[in-house]
């Protein structure tokens, strides 16, 4: 398996579980009667899109959305087989897990097309289960396998956002306000982000398990409501996360709000108090004549008492007023 050709996978299935790793001569002398056929391709290099335009025998509304850019999760029957657009958690290294990565699949009762821009780790996993003999046996189980290995690989991210939820619900209340603010908008950016997708996603995989096509069987669509089904638990995790986010954010400024509340009723007293001082010492500093007690030794002395006397006034009159 090299990711970086265009050919990414390709096996013939033997339906027991295991198959044939093959290459572009044996894709193009592949026929019905030599089992199911798995193509991966990266959808972006010149010999995939010639294989897919040429040779892949597709419709050309199938082969646009092999090759769409960025599409939103969905399936529809079409050209007597299902296309089905899925998206998962990124976990390449480096890479976000909210930038989600795409995988475009078309699947018949007898061949497998899928394609991929960015590495999809699901699609290695499957690789190895088939070389290890432990791989889907039927088309219908293929595209269960891709489903399942895709949501279970979003219980990891979804359960270090709870975490993480969880974290900040016990510092808000001790850590600063500047190291939070950062960190919750970045949870909830996540969470949204992860919503966008997985929502039509659930959409996606309720449509698959109501689709009659004749290769998915009962027990098949009995899976792929499971899948569903976790898919909307996901997102009823991530609303929550969401919710708590925000409760959290409000319980944040509700704190910064009566912090600031106690720093202003400070500074309201301390201009209370200095405010008729003030007023006495700018009265008695003007360069006019006539000032009392100008020529008198004693007059500052007595003027500092006045003043404390004031101070003193003042405070009864705030405890009386309860304000202190």
């Amino acid at each position: 398996m090299d990711d970086n050709d265009s050919l990414i996978a390709a096996y013939i299935l033997d339906e027991h579980g295991g198959g044939r790793a093959i290459s572009w001569t044996e894709i193009c002398d592949w026929s019905e009667d030599d089992g199911i056929l798995w193509v991966h391709l990266d959808y972006t290099s010149a010999d995939a899109e010639k294989w897919l335009t040429d040779e892949s025998g597709l419709d050309e509304v199938v082969i646009a959305a092999l090759m769409s850019e960025d599409p939103r999760p969905r399936s529809v029957v079409m050209q007597e087989g299902l296309l089905v657009m899925l998206r998962g958690v990124n976990m390449n290294p480096g890479a976000d897990p909210e930038d989600m990565v795409s995988l475009r699949m078309w699947i018949n009762s007898k061949r497998i097309i899928s394609t991929r821009r960015r590495r999809i780790l699901s699609i290695s996993d499957l690789s190895a289960a088939i070389e290890q003999g432990r791989g889907p046996t039927s088309p219908g189980e293929f595209l269960i396998s891709i489903a399942e290995s895709l949501v279970e690989r979003m219980a990891d991210v979804i359960s270090d956002i709870d975490d993480r939820t969880d974290l900040l619900e016990d510092q808000v209340l001790t850590v600063q306000s500047h190291q939070l603010r950062p960190q919750i908008s970045e949870l909830r950016r996540e969470a949204i982000s992860l919503r966008r997708y997985l929502a039509p996603q659930r959409e996606a995989m309720s449509r698959l398990y109501n689709e009659r096509v004749p290769w998915l069987d009962d027990m098949d669509r009995m899976r792929l409501r499971e899948v569903a089904d976790r898919t909307m638990r996901y997102i009823e995790d991530l609303d929550a996360a969401r919710e708590r986010a925000i409760v959290i954010q409000e319980e944040l400024m509700s704190r910064i709000s009566e912090q600031m509340d106690k720093r202003m009723y400070v500074l309201s007293i301390v201009a209370a108090i200095f405010l008729p001082l003030g007023f006495l010492t700018g009265l008695l500093g003007i360069n006019v004549g006539g000032i009392p007690g100008a020529e008198n030794k004693w007059a500052f002395y007595l003027f500092c008492m006045i003043l404390v006397g004031v101070v003193y006034g003042q405070y009864l009159i705030f405890r009386r007023m309860k304000w202190l």
